[in-house]
């Protein structure tokens, strides 16, 4: 994140608008978005590295926001440097599901389930159906694994609170893991379901937390400790892990 201070005033507002730029050899998607109460130009990195969001103030003229971006364009490239670096789904590559990497493998039955095993001792994913079908059969399985285990996780953790959330829905968020509404909704990021159980866990209490708490102060963290043991380990997992889960491209 990167950020420079505007010069106070007032100008109409305009809506949120998107342009791509051409960053270390690669055209990222960039939303410019305006807030009232910003005072600066704050440019952040989506998780994975995949898109580009500024915030501004209201009115800036887009010249500036030109110079600003070209003032940094060397920040942005060692930024992206230090990112894993996007990778797909294919047969014989491997994904992590619960923390654990799992190889692809295609069954060569165009019916089926896609379902884990194991293969001479190798934990796999069996994904059965055509081969251009093969990231969208992943993407289904995982996000059916993600609801069990996220259900199972906000259940339990509501039940010690004595709390109930209104719902729960997954997403594929690249700003956030998760997040809860003022009304009790949850919600997640499917792509958590390859972390390790803990973090899962942790995610779940996280967001359960927040039907108490709609804060992140100290008695946020301790609720959230209360409910997971292993919080802050989590917390620096996806610090140190969540791009390369973010940077995961499972095409169609």
């Amino acid at each position: 994140m990167f950020g420079l201070k505007k010069r106070s005033g007032t100008s109409r507002k305009r809506p949120q608008r998107s342009r791509d730029i051409a960053v270390a050899g690669r055209r990222l998607p960039l939303t410019i978005r305006e807030h009232e109460r910003a005072t600066r130009l704050t440019l952040r990195i989506e998780p994975g590295g995949r898109a580009l969001k500024l915030s501004v103030p209201v009115g800036i003229e887009d010249r500036e926001i030109d110079r600003f971006l070209h003032r940094h364009h060397g920040w942005l490239q060692s930024r992206l440097a230090k990112l894993p670096k996007a990778s797909g789904v294919e047969e014989g590559s491997s994904i992590p599901i619960r923390g654990v990497a799992h190889r692809i493998a295609r069954t060569g039955k165009f019916r089926g389930i896609t379902e884990t095993g194991e293969m001479d001792g190798e934990p796999v994913l069996r994904v059965g159906g055509a081969p251009e079908h093969l990231g969208r059969r992943i993407v289904d399985f995982l996000k059916k694994q993600a609801r069990a285990d996220l259900e199972t996780a906000v259940a339990r953790h509501t039940a010690a609170l004595g709390q109930s959330a209104a719902g729960i829905s997954l997403k594929d968020t690249k700003s956030r893991w998760g997040s809860c509404s003022s009304r009790g909704n949850l919600s997640f990021s499917w792509r958590i379901v390859m972390a390790p159980d803990y973090v899962i866990d942790y995610l779940a209490a996280h967001e359960v937390a927040h039907l108490k708490e709609m804060n992140h102060g100290p008695r946020f963290w301790a609720l959230c400790r209360q409910l997971c043991a292993r919080t802050d380990e989590a917390k620096r997992w996806l610090k140190r892990h969540g791009s390369a889960l973010h940077a995961i491209e499972f095409k169609p």
